[in-house]
């Protein structure tokens, strides 16, 4: 005889139950029934929390790792990844995406070396480290988006007196849960040396609404090197002009945003993260939103606050947070509110996980 199924939907213990169950562990199975609530929820629980890393801290715990960490074969760079709280001590922001800080001092060089993860590199402040990208040595300046695709070569170098740091992205988390990273290093002296302003991709790819027939082919990632700050800076404040001038631009009243894409698609600079850059005008609040996926910010310039889950987080400058998938977050500005944003949304779109849901404003 069946064993009774009460209300929940789990049989009453018995001896036989137990055997079956221990059965199960000894070939490596597990039922389904046990574990549908937590395999299955009604709507995300990440693991992950919101979290903020504020840029007071983050900065100087760098400047020491300068003083004692040398930079070279083996740990290869000088990057201190963010763990959030959530993930059991990982050093990923979230289940997809790694965030890290990465410090260059004086006259340093981090050398060559590629693997499958896509990367990128935003700078909130200083100047003097080139990164050779595929044999293209990027200048990253203040306010500077660079992006490295996933298998190119790349390395950096800092030529000037102070050192510099800047922070890092990529989809290590989701590369290493699914098994498809690979590695491989490079020559130990950069394959180039010299320091242009321009790097050859912008010099070949940065003119507005120009396309050059040698590169018809659509390429999976962008092939611009670096997306300069004059640019961002002056399309998010030509929104916000056009916004006093009566006209569209804006994304919501006071809220100018631009994304960073590929100009031989016209989409994502990347297959796995997407990359943007918000500006809200003094006293402007965003409305509440909950997204599918990670989202991760860090402030340019400015004073104000993120709203996660509930609870308020002061921000300044440097300031860096991470939204986890489905928590309530929305942001609220002092001054002019400048943020660097980067998701991985191009992931839940390709395989359609993406949802969105926004509250009415009151």
């Amino acid at each position: 005889m069946n064993n009774p199924v009460p209300h929940g939907g789990q049989p009453e213990d018995s001896p036989a139950l137990r055997q079956l169950y221990a059965d199960f562990e000894s070939n490596h199975l597990n039922p389904l029934w046990t574990q549908i609530s937590g395999l299955m929820p009604r709507h995300p629980k990440p693991h992950a929390v919101p979290h903020v890393w504020k840029w007071a801290t983050l900065y100087p715990l760098a400047q020491q790792s300068g003083e004692l960490v040398p930079v070279g074969r083996g740990g290869e760079r000088r990057a201190i990844g963010l763990a959030n709280p959530g993930l059991g001590g990982e050093a990923y922001v979230s289940p997809t995406l790694w965030c890290a800080i990465q410090y260059l001092g004086a006259h340093e060089t981090a050398p060559e070396h590629r693997h499958s993860q896509n990367a990128f590199r935003f700078v909130v402040e200083g100047e003097g480290v080139w990164t050779v990208v595929n044999g293209d040595p990027v200048r990253m300046s203040r306010g500077d988006f660079l992006i490295t695709p996933g298998w190119c070569f790349h390395g950096h170098q800092n030529v000037r007196d102070a050192p510099m740091a800047w922070i890092d992205g990529l989809d290590i988390p989701f590369s290493y849960t699914n098994d498809v990273g690979f590695f491989e290093l490079g020559p130990d002296e950069l394959s180039d040396k010299t320091t242009p302003d321009f790097s050859r991709s912008e010099r070949l790819w940065c003119h507005p609404g120009l396309r050059p027939l040698s590169g018809l082919q659509n390429t999976i990632a962008s092939p611009v090197g670096a997306y300069r700050w004059e640019h961002t800076d002056r399309a998010l404040s030509e929104q916000l002009h056009l916004e006093d001038e009566g006209y569209p631009g804006t994304v919501a009243p006071g809220h100018a945003a631009v994304r960073y894409t590929n100009p031989t698609t016209g989409g994502d600079v990347m297959p796995t993260i997407r990359a943007e850059f918000h500006r809200l005008r003094p006293g402007v609040s965003t409305a509440t939103r909950r997204d599918v996926g990670t989202r991760v910010f860090q402030v340019f310039e400015g004073r104000g606050g993120v709203v996660m889950g509930g609870t308020t987080h002061a921000l300044e400058k440097g300031d860096i947070f991470v939204v986890p998938s489905w928590v309530p977050w929305s942001l609220q500005a002092e001054s002019q509110f400048d943020l660097f944003h980067f998701s991985d949304a191009p992931i839940m779109e390709r395989l359609h996980f993406d949802r969105t849901s926004i509250e009415d404003r009151k």
